[in-house]
């Protein structure tokens, strides 16, 4: 099984407001970058979308190893949140689950690849995850 290694992030002016996504996939010598936005949107969003791109890159399955600043997005896998929504019919125990379309996206890739996430603090040392952070604000502001 391939190994890949992706860095994803989202923006968002405004919550909601105008956002945009980055995200970064290496494999060996290889390096794609992709991005993308929208009008009006949630950084929650904006985060989930760079994440389930990355992976929707991905012909086959793979071992990801993914880098992501949202703890909400790695809390919610590593937590077993993810698990519970979807056993649910996608509810949370109390209240609405926020983005069920994105979830319900991400678990339909996490059943295909094995993604181990990794987080690592936004704004800070992390070259690849600045490049993310570079990428989404690019497309959030095509919409500013």
């Amino acid at each position: 099984m391939k190994h890949v290694t992706i860095y994803t992030d989202g923006a968002c002016s405004g919550n909601p407001g105008p956002g945009g996504w980055g995200a970064i996939l290496m494999y060996g010598k290889y390096k794609k970058e992709i991005s993308g936005g929208e009008r009006l949107t949630t950084n929650n969003r904006m985060e989930l979308i760079s994440v389930i791109s990355a992976l929707e890159q991905l012909k086959e399955p793979c071992k990801v190893s993914l880098y992501t600043d949202s703890q909400y997005i790695v809390r919610a896998v590593r937590e077993g949140w993810l698990k519970s929504w979807k056993a649910r019919g996608w509810k949370r125990k109390e209240g609405e689950l926020k983005n069920p379309d994105l979830w319900q996206r991400l678990a339909e890739l996490l059943e295909r690849h094995d993604v181990e996430f990794i987080w690592v603090k936004g704004h800070a040392e992390n070259a690849y995850n600045n490049r993310c952070d570079e990428l989404a604000v690019m497309e959030r502001q095509k919409f500013a």
